[in-house]
């Protein structure tokens, strides 16, 4: 696996990565209904191409493939993190939090109910569990800190 910055180039695959992932790897957590709000969503990517320059958005490959993404904003915030449906538990969340996380000290984000073991093993604390909207559904998630002293 290789990790490397994320260029302009990648929205579309990073776009449909998202949308493939939470149509099947998410579904185990929530409905079809709230699945189909969250991807709504999936062409708003492609409208934060500037969010995904401006963040520190890394991309994995395999064999030239995209197959996991994530982003942390200058504050701290680990905006995105998404891997491929198909190479789940490979260790590509991992090594993606690994680079993102490594200059702060504390982070945050706002993890799925899907999510929520994986940041749990991290290190990560419930602060707060709360529900967000999406083209008029409701999803649960959880706002997340870490703190690396």
């Amino acid at each position: 696996m290789k990790l490397r910055k994320y260029v302009d180039g990648d929205c579309d695959a990073v776009s449909l990565l998202f949308y493939q992932t939470v149509r099947t790897v998410n579904a185990r957590d929530y409905c079809t209904e709230q699945l189909a709000a969250w991807v709504s969503n999936a062409d708003a990517l492609k409208s934060r191409r500037d969010d995904l320059s401006a963040q520190h958005t890394v991309i994995a490959e395999i064999a030239g493939k995209i197959v996991g993404f994530g982003s942390m904003d200058k504050t701290g915030c680990l905006d995105l993190l998404y891997v491929h449906k198909d190479y789940q538990g490979r260790g590509i969340a991992t090594a993606l939090c690994n680079e993102l996380e490594k200059d702060f000290t504390v982070i945050k984000t706002y993890a799925s109910v899907t999510a929520k073991p994986f940041f749990e093993k991290r290190g990560y604390s419930v602060t707060k569990e709360q529900e967000v909207e999406r083209s008029g559904i409701k999803l649960k998630n959880y706002e997340m800190v870490k703190s690396r002293v």
